[in-house]
């Protein structure tokens, strides 16, 4: 097929959209940032001034004096339809992702809204993977969490649009859900939206639940994995998560303090030759040592706290269950932390590289 490449101009021009699905609420929402007089026809409503929405399968005399028609539908039969209807009154049209619908391939077809969930890593920038440091310099817009470090943002394109979402403790500056619906929103821009998360997005990073509701949304999203706190900042204390002679498994838990305790399987995480992982443990630290001493774990089993992990700023604090707590407290220690449990710890006399 031959096509002629055009722009068009569509300022203060009537443009149709017919579609229900997020690819749709793309187009309206692209349309109207071009100042087009835009019509929806469809079950979806979109949250733009100006914009006509109708509740019902498309009628021909719906793109009289047109000059735009897009033609997003689930339904093919619809999109032929549109482009006959449409090329009966010599009217552009373009079905999205249907090019043997299409009358006249829109050249100002824009992309698909997308999100990439994107792992930042533990915080050193040279730990990022070639494809999240791209996205990253690519992205519009970035939302971004609190263990994203500085080193990283500042890698970022920095003419994009930054949005905060970062939790502490008793301190969300956004809750989950309404992150979840912010990057609905975004993606419907549309725009590359990177949702930026320390550490690896499906470890402890609800990147899950982010993914649900844009696949409810029919959003299309990637992930780029990222290399979690455990194995970075175990890496550069100088600590093997396995090791044949000390370690034949290791554990990845929460120390999130709810209601004051931490709901664990105490007996399963004093295994002999594990390694038990702790994430966001700092607050809970006393009460996760004592509680593992009193369900069998010995209390002179080697056990470190790493701050600010492959950071500059890092700081290894090592003993033993029974005294890292007091440890700790003597030593003003801030997050982000995370400790390392077993035996594999006495590596770190031998094996401590960083400086």
């Amino acid at each position: 097929m031959q096509s002629l490449s055009t722009s068009l101009l569509i300022n203060n021009r009537r443009c149709v959209v017919v579609g229900s699905n997020s690819e749709a609420l793309a187009q309206v929402n692209w349309l109207c940032e071009h100042n087009a007089q835009v019509t929806l026809i469809g079950s979806a409503t979109v949250d733009q001034p100006g914009v006509i929405c109708i509740d019902r399968e498309p009628v021909e005399t719906d793109i009289d004096d047109c000059w735009l028609v897009i033609a997003a539908s689930d339904n093919k039969t619809t999109n032929h339809q549109l482009r006959n209807w449409s090329e009966a009154r010599c009217c552009f049209c373009h079905s999205v992702d249907d090019p043997d619908s299409s009358w006249q391939i829109n050249p100002a077809r824009v992309n698909s809204p997308n999100v990439a969930l994107v792992g930042a890593g533990p915080g050193d920038p040279e730990l990022l993977t070639l494809r999240a440091l791209r996205l990253i310099q690519q992205a519009d817009v970035i939302v971004y969490d609190r263990l994203v470090s500085k080193a990283i943002m500042d890698r970022c394109n920095q003419n994009a649009e930054f949005i905060y979402a970062g939790k502490a403790k008793s301190d969300h500056t956004l809750q989950q859900e309404t992150i979840n619906q912010l990057l609905v929103k975004l993606a419907l821009r549309p725009a590359n939206v990177v949702r930026l998360k320390g550490g690896d997005p499906f470890i402890f990073g609800r990147g899950g639940e982010e993914l649900e509701t844009l696949s409810e949304h029919q959003i299309p999203f990637e992930v780029v994995p990222g290399i979690t706190a455990a194995s970075g900042c175990a890496a550069f204390a100088g600590i093997p998560l396995t090791h044949r002679d000390y370690a034949q498994s290791c554990a990845f838990v929460t120390g999130h303090l709810q209601n004051g305790d931490i709901n664990l399987d105490w007996r399963g995480l004093v295994q002999p030759q594990q390694t038990v992982v702790v994430y966001m443990g700092l607050t809970g630290l006393e009460l996760i040592c004592s509680s593992l001493i009193r369900h069998g774990r010995s209390p002179q089993t080697p056990a470190a706290l790493i701050q600010q992990g492959t950071q500059p700023q890092q700081k290894v604090f090592a003993s033993t269950l029974e005294e890292l707590p007091a440890l700790v407290k003597a030593s003003e220690v801030r997050a982000p932390t995370l400790m390392i449990i077993g035996d594999v710890v006495r590596l770190r006399e031998r094996l401590d590289w960083f400086v």
